[in-house]
């Protein structure tokens, strides 16, 4: 704790003496392959970019690699995507199920998104965990899972996640990383910003504070630009979404407790998608009142979910899984009139336009101008450890995605 605090504190020294669009204290020359830097606009759902607010970001995709569309992997929600796109693999083979999710073999434990401990994250390995295995060095700024030791590692930089640091001063510390000798610069990096999700919740897709969140991200991303160059840093950037963000309707929930007994089920999650599972002696209720039509809503056996979501047969995935229409919400009971409801939401159908996800690509190792269609986001794994020359883990994604727009054989 001591090493990390001192880490954090020098981090913050070296911003404050260098200014916000400063160069390094003692530049030296970057030697060997570019670094690759892995960034997160959470909730930035593909179409954003065509709205015009995000000039640097445009300018990337224009000189770089874009899409049009990246789909998410099921459920479509925060945590599950950010460890497939490190893994490469389904939520269901990385076993991060969900943002909120039980395991069998730790009773009476719930996971949620602030949970370290790392029998949560042990069955899958991530990018940066075999990076280091392999001898580069790596710095994850709040990517979902990097506070946690997974296989006994942690990144070699890393902060708690604090979600009142803004978009600037985390693009400064990520910079400072690179202001240290070359030695100890990252050759894989990872930034995460949260704001676009966060006002996309609160606000809906269309609104104002969803424009000044498209704005807020897009100057921290000119200012990694400016940062990187300053240094003389040659970098591959790769831009992504966990998810997009869809509109919810006025009064479009769905109480559980209306659909069935509350007392024949556990409640596990819910929002866009939700999972329950029986109380003992009660499945035939629920399965009953579950397993039938509904207006707005499907519901499945863990064992019958469609084939095409990839989900349902880790151990963690709740005994059954209800999904909403789009612009709906399922909730455990009728939301008090006093609160606040959410006016947009993720976790549909991956499928859906609203869930697609931006994918922007851009440095030494890509093709100028090029669009891609559409792709599933568990291939991004494999495109990152072919630019960092690594091994890849067994996964469910393919390089075969980039080959056309990649410069390097």
């Amino acid at each position: 704790m001591k090493k990390l605090l001192a880490k954090a504190f020098s981090a913050t020294l070296l911003t404050l003496i260098s200014g916000c669009a400063s160069t390094p204290l003692q530049p030296t020359p970057w030697i060997g392959k570019p670094t690759v830097i892995l960034i997160s606009l959470d909730g930035f759902r593909t179409e954003y970019l065509s709205r015009g607010l995000t000039p640097h970001l445009l300018e990337l995709a224009r000189n770089g690699v874009s899409a049009e569309g990246m789909r998410p992997s099921f459920p479509s929600i925060t945590f599950p995507n950010h460890y497939t796109l490190v893994t490469g693999l389904r939520p269901d083979h990385h076993g991060i199920v969900g943002n909120t999710m039980y395991d069998p073999d730790h009773p009476g434990i719930k996971f949620t998104m602030q949970s370290k401990d790392s029998y949560w994250w042990n069955e899958a390995e991530p990018i940066w965990v075999t990076a280091k295995q392999h001898g580069l060095n790596v710095g994850t700024l709040f990517w979902p899972g990097s506070e946690a030791i997974i296989h006994n590692m942690r990144p070699d930089e890393w902060l708690p996640f604090r979600s009142q640091m803004s978009d600037s001063e985390r693009v400064h510390t990520l910079l400072s990383w690179y202001d240290a000798q070359p030695a100890k610069r990252p050759d894989f990096s990872t930034l995460y910003f949260n704001i676009v999700d966060t006002q996309g919740h609160h606000f809906g897709p269309d609104s104002v504070e969803v424009k000044a969140a498209l704005e807020d991200v897009d100057d921290g991303i000119g200012q990694l630009i400016e940062g990187l160059k300053k240094r003389h840093i040659p970098a591959d950037i790769i831009v992504v979404a966990d998810h997009g963000m869809a509109s919810v309707g006025e009064n479009h929930i769905i109480p559980m407790d209306q659909i069935a007994p509350a007392s024949s089920y556990h409640w596990i999650t819910g929002g866009a998608y939700a999972g329950v599972n029986a109380v003992p002696g009660k499945t035939a209720v629920l399965e009953k009142a579950l397993l039938q039509s509904h207006s707005h809503m499907t519901c499945w056996r863990k064992a019958e979910i469609p084939e095409r979501f990839h989900y349902g047969k880790n151990p963690r995935v709740p005994a059954y899984i209800c999904l909403a229409d789009v612009g709906w919400m399922i909730q455990a009971t009728t939301p008090d009139k006093s609160q606040n409801p959410y006016k947009g939401a993720h976790g549909y159908d991956p499928a859906a336009p609203q869930m697609s996800a931006v994918f922007v690509a851009n440095g030494p190792d890509f093709k100028a101008g090029k669009v891609l269609p559409p792709f599933d986001n568990v291939d991004v794994y494999s495109l990152m450890t072919h630019l960092l020359d690594i091994p890849a883990q067994p996964n469910d994604g393919t390089l075969k995605t980039f080959l056309p727009v990649l410069n390097t054989p």
